[in-house]
């Protein structure tokens, strides 16, 4: 996946990816987040790991629920992706890659940053998603081809081309990462730190990379290939004039080992940061 332009296409020509499915999908998942925030509190309740634990796994079986049949409904021989926590490439065809709640971790202490996520991948390749953030009632949603919007205004990546005042971010994609990732996460952080303007380490991914599609921040990188918290916030950045690649600069897939997703203006010089670590 690389920077996409903003074109119009029929529902024929883009397989039926119309306003239609994607209207359809945007009420799933908003009627998904309307079930996540009921569960919401702004504090943490769980002290310790065993009850986080049973508190994410609650929040996800609740959700599901409400986005599973409805989904597999709305696009009827696309298949579902379980693991959400999985990587690499999926069998031919189309797939649900869902998260029911984007940033449990931050939910179920009591935080803001989270949200529920349905993306359509077809042949390994993000095709429709809806970023649905139920706290404020936003709704990020692009479809390949037909541009990246907010609430319906249409979304564009920074125009910034001088990397010393960007804005960028990254974050650990699942709890228990190997040390390796660990360090090297730590070591892009001080690279970043030393080239860049201000570096934002948080999860979740998908949360950092709505703002770079929005021109708010001007890169995300992340060491993983976790594909559900990557492959929503990949095809916003792209409709939105962003560059996705790897962090060797070469085109981002599911089959990618890391990523990175940046304004075309600063996207060759965060590649030279951080490729040495990769």
């Amino acid at each position: 996946m690389t920077t996409r332009t903003t074109r119009t296409r029929t529902a024929d020509s883009t397989g039926g990816l119309d306003q239609d499915l994607l209207d359809r999908v945007t009420v799933i998942v908003r009627a998904a987040g309307d079930r996540l925030r009921e569960r919401f509190t702004p504090h943490a309740d769980a002290t310790g790991t065993d009850e986080i634990v049973a508190a994410i796994h609650a929040n996800d079986d609740a959700v599901l629920d409400v986005l599973k049949a409805p989904l597999l409904a709305a696009r009827p021989g696309a298949a579902w992706a379980d693991d959400e926590l999985a990587g690499g490439a999926l069998p031919p065809g189309e797939w649900w890659v869902v998260d029911p709640a984007e940033g449990n971790i931050n939910h179920v202490h009591g935080m803001p940053d989270w949200a529920v996520t349905a993306t359509l991948v077809r042949d390994n390749e993000p095709v429709l998603t809806v970023v649905h953030l139920p706290l404020t009632g936003d709704d990020y949603t692009a479809v390949a081809g037909q541009g990246a919007r907010l609430n319906g205004a249409p979304l564009r990546v920074s125009a910034k081309t001088d990397l010393g005042a960007a804005l960028t971010g990254t974050g650990q994609a699942r709890p228990g990462e190997d040390e390796d990732t660990l360090r090297r996460i730590g070591a892009s952080v001080t690279r970043m730190l030393v080239s860049g303007l201000v570096v934002r380490v948080s999860v979740p991914a998908t949360l950092q990379l709505i703002h770079v599609a929005a021109g708010r921040t001007d890169a995300f990188w992340q060491f993983s290939d976790v594909r559900s918290g990557l492959v929503a916030g990949a095809l916003l950045v792209a409709e939105a004039g962003g560059t996705v690649t790897d962090l060797h600069g070469e085109p981002w897939s599911l089959v990618s080992s890391d990523f990175l997703a940046a304004a075309p203006g600063i996207h060759a010089a965060a590649v030279g940061v951080l490729s040495p670590l990769a």
